[in-house]
């Protein structure tokens, strides 16, 4: 099923893109990978719900706001599918994998005409109050024009580990009652 509905979503988008790509072939569309590592100060089980798009609203700020056409209400869940503005752009996001028991998390975007994004997001518990976190961007461009904006993603992928993790420190560290003495 995750195959099938990532190989819909693709043809859908990727169509318009194959005639532009043709049309000169001395010139490829990019396709970049960017990884990075994050430690989450909680269980897995605390940690994993934080990485679905309805967890990711507490930590992720105000731009981050996925509207669900599946399921409704929204609920993290493998077959999601929801729509997230990225500034001028319309991503159309598909959830290809949600598997608890597998620690793996993935999700696939689509910008018409621009690029396509596979997040992959692996768990690893270190202790029980601790969760390894790897996440891969992979981005591949769909047209010539979508190069510019696979290098400029891509490069802020290489800070958003560092992001992450300060948003998802603040909101642990804001739902953790304070002792004073």
């Amino acid at each position: 099923m995750n195959h099938l509905l990532t190989f819909l979503a693709a043809s859908a988008f990727a169509a318009p893109a194959v005639a532009q790509v043709a049309a000169d072939p001395s010139q490829n569309c990019l396709h970049i990978s960017t990884s990075f590592d994050l430690t989450v100060h909680a269980s897995y089980t605390e940690t994993i719900p934080l990485f679905g798009p309805e967890g990711e609203r507490a930590w992720a700020g105000k731009h981050w706001n996925p509207q669900f056409v599946y399921p409704r209400p929204a609920k993290d869940v493998e077959g999601a599918v929801f729509v997230v503005q990225h500034g001028p752009f319309h991503a159309a996001w598909v959830n290809t994998a949600f598997d608890i028991e597998g620690r793996h998390l993935q999700y696939v975007y689509f910008m018409a005409d621009l690029m396509v994004t596979v997040i992959d997001v692996r768990f690893k518990p270190i202790s029980p109050n601790s969760t390894a976190v790897h996440v891969t961007y992979t981005r591949t461009a769909l047209t010539l024009a979508g190069n510019e904006h696979v290098i400029a993603m891509s490069e802020g992928d290489k800070s958003a580990g560092k992001e992450w993790q300060q948003g998802i420190d603040a909101y642990l560290d804001s739902r953790t009652p304070t002792h004073e003495p």
